[in-house]
Order: structure tokens, then C-alpha cells, then sequence
């Protein structure tokens, strides 16, 4: 079983509907969704696309999915997890887009969100001690051949090549996508998700995911609300 510490809105949120009916599954119940008819593309074409980030759910992840330490327990990450989000002030990302990542599609800031990035950056320090070291099979399967030196040295010392950096926050809506069905598939994206992307993103909790069994899906096990008690009741927020 693997955690991950991750951000995504709250179930109630319009954005969170919109991308539970695309990958076809609710990353809070991990109930299947029917998915909705999409001009362009076809049912079985979608959950070919979203077969990779349909088993994750929809989430931007903080600290990439980990194995606890042999000393540590689920409840003492918790129990951080609620004290460490209590040292931190609510934010908000101004804007997400549709964009590709490589082969991927993916929702990312449409602006640079230091924010977001200082927090990726404190969770995967603060939390590294929950982390039981990588095995040999966790390395391999990081292509550890195709990472730049930094990329290299971030698997080694902090579990995940991209952390740091090498941190690019992004919310993925796809696998790998051959070119030739790009176009078709960004304009479906665009069709879908920008209705529900005018509005800043509100950064107010943070969501800890919990793999089913030993290769899963994953599923918000909680979320844990960023400030402290009195700052979360007049809904205080840093702008991006």
C-alpha cells in the first residue's frame, strides 16, 4: 500500500465533477463514472486515453506516491499531516489551462504559482522521514537512464525525480497521446474544461491518497484544511 500527498478541490466542486466524468472515475468514493458523450471523440477512445490517470484520480501531486518507513504508521501520518497543514496559509492559483506535458495532457497554472511550488518543495522535506527507502524495482521503474543529473539525484534522495526544481505542478487528464490524435483530443479537453476554469483555484486543503491493495487505484483517504482553525472561519486566502 503507497500514499500520496497530493491537491485536489473538494468533492463539491464543479471542477471536480468535470474531471471525474472525463477520467471516469471519483478519486473521493473511487466509484466509476459513466463518462458523457464528447463531440469528436468517442466513448471507448476516452477511457483508452484516461486509462493511466483514471487509476490515480483527480489530483496534482505534492509528494509522489510512497511506501511508510517500517517505524512510521498511518496514523502518525495523519497526525502530522493535520499539524503540518495547520503552519500554512491558504492561497489560490489564478488560473488553470489546458496543456500538453510531453505526450500528456495535463491542467497546469497558466501563470507561475510560487506557491504552490514552496509547498510541494516543504511536504516532500517535512515528510521524507514517512518514506521507506526505494527498492532496486522502484528505481528501475524510473527510467533512471533517461533523467538529467538533478532528476538523478532527486530519486536518490528524495524518492521522485521531479521534486524541487525539477517540480512542475500539473493535474493530469491523459496517458500518452500519439500526435496524430492531439489535435482532436486537446479540442475535446478544451470543450470540457474550460467552462469551469474562469475562476481562481482555491488552495485550501490538502488531500492525502491512499492506493488500494499493492498496485490499485488510489483514493482521497482525507482532507486536511491549510491554516490555522481561525484563519479557515474568515476564509483568509494569499493571492497567487
Amino acid at each position: 500500500m503507497r500514499y500520496a500527498i497530493c491537491f485536489t478541490p473538494p468533492a463539491s466542486d464543479p471542477l471536480s465533477h468535470v474531471a471525474a466524468n472525463w477520467l471516469g472515475r471519483n478519486v473521493f468514493s473511487g466509484e466509476l463514472v459513466e463518462p458523457s458523450a464528447i463531440r469528436g471523440l468517442g466513448i471507448h477512445e476516452i477511457a483508452f486515453h484516461t486509462a493511466v490517470p483514471r487509476r490515480y484520480g483527480f489530483h496534482g501531486a505534492l509528494k509522489a506516491p510512497f511506501r511508510l518507513a517500517s517505524d512510521m504508521s498511518e496514523a502518525q501520518l495523519l497526525r502530522e499531516l493535520m499539524r503540518f497543514c495547520g503552519t500554512l496559509a491558504p492561497f489560490r492559483i489564478s488560473q488553470l489551462e489546458v496543456a500538453r506535458t510531453g505526450d500528456f495532457y495535463s491542467l497546469v497554472p497558466s501563470l507561475p504559482c510560487e506557491q504552490i511550488h514552496y509547498l510541494s518543495s516543504a511536504i516532500v522535506q517535512h515528510f521524507d522521514h514517512f518514506r521507506a527507502p526505494l527498492s532496486d524495482a522502484d528505481i528501475e521503474r524510473s527510467d533512471p537512464g533517461g533523467l538529467s543529473a538533478a532528476q538523478f539525484a532527486n530519486l536518490h534522495r528524495w524518492g521522485c525525480p521531479y521534486v524541487m526544481d525539477e517540480f512542475r505542478f500539473h493535474m493530469p487528464l491523459s496517458g500518452p497521446i500519439d500526435h496524430k490524435d492531439m489535435p482532436r483530443v486537446e479540442q475535446a479537453l478544451r470543450s470540457v474544461f474550460e467552462p469551469v476554469l474562469s475562476s481562481p483555484i482555491q488552495v485550501s486543503n490538502v488531500a492525502l491518497l491512499m492506493e488500494e491493495g499493492n498496485g490499485g487505484p488510489f483514493r482521497v483517504h482525507s482532507l486536511h484544511p491549510i491554516g490555522k482553525v481561525s484563519a479557515r472561519k474568515e476564509r483568509v486566502a494569499v493571492p497567487a
